[in-house]
């Protein structure tokens, strides 16, 4: 499992990125960190705040704000997390607990020379953050934890059994326990299409995936984009995930068992 605190450190290469039309003065390079690489954007100089995505998003998630925290005096930092975009994804999902999630990044604030950070997480991202500071509460100055609250561990109930037993075996982080009903059905569908539905999705129901439709059901209307999501951002994602596939973003839901506070 990955230690938290150490791993081995070092920088690789800094280097320019194709990276979509919203992050022209937006740096990036690869650094190594617990065991391995990590792709990172990063803009501004001050005191450092760190953005960690969600499934299935990237560090492209966070353009917007990386631009405007620079611009307010911050150095805004964004990895592409473990099993995502340009870092690193391991097969294992044994690889992707929060020992090793955390732990990576541990590491990054210690590639980045920093003592403490913000950190500001979104869906997986904020279950990261979460973790970070109860493992390592020294290193974090505050904490902006956005769609997933704090929900302790039940030691009584292993996470996936409680997901089944509220929601039942459709529920779809159930569903991708199943090899066939997640990456096989995302390899069945158009990826772009695969993106607009996951980034489009608003419905504050759980979501279920029956297994007679399944996650690669075409929509019932066309997906209009919201103001705030172009073509050109979702052709972004989707060549990122077109060459990565999804299997390390669903590794994180395959390793709840292992170790995660929720």
């Amino acid at each position: 499992m990955g230690e938290i605190g150490n791993g081995e450190i070092m920088h690789i290469h800094t280097k320019m990125r194709e990276t979509g039309d919203h992050d022209d003065e937006i740096t990036h390079r690869t650094v190594s960190v617990n065991g391995i690489k990590m792709h990172i954007a990063e803009k501004g100089t001050g005191p450092t705040v760190l953005l960690l995505h969600g499934f299935p998003e990237l560090w492209y998630s966070w353009r917007h704000q990386i631009s405007y925290l620079a611009s307010r005096g911050y150095h805004a930092v964004a990895p592409d997390l473990r099993g995502f975009g340009d870092s690193d994804a391991p097969k294992s999902r044994d690889s992707y607990t929060m020992l090793h999630i955390v732990g990576d990044i541990v590491a990054l604030i210690q590639v980045l020379g920093e003592e403490k950070v913000f950190v500001v997480g979104h869906d997986w991202g904020a279950i990261v953050a979460w973790n970070l500071c109860m493992f390592r509460p020294d290193l974090v100055r505050s904490v902006v934890a956005l769609s997933v609250a704090f929900m302790p561990r039940d030691n009584l109930r292993k996470p996936l059994d409680t997901l089944r037993l509220v929601f039942g075996d459709d529920y779809y982080i159930c569903a991708f326990q199943e090899t066939e009903r997640a990456e096989g059905e995302f390899a069945r569908i158009d990826t772009k299409l695969l993106m607009k539905k996951f980034l489009t999705y608003h419905d504050p129901k759980p979501v279920i995936v029956p297994k007679d439709k399944g996650f690669s059901t075409p929509p019932e209307k066309e997906i209009v984009l919201p103001s705030w999501l172009s073509e050109e951002d979702v052709d972004y994602f989707t060549r990122k995930f077109e060459r990565t596939g999804f299997t390390g973003g669903v590794n994180y839901y395959r390793a709840l068992d292992l170790y995660v506070s929720i």
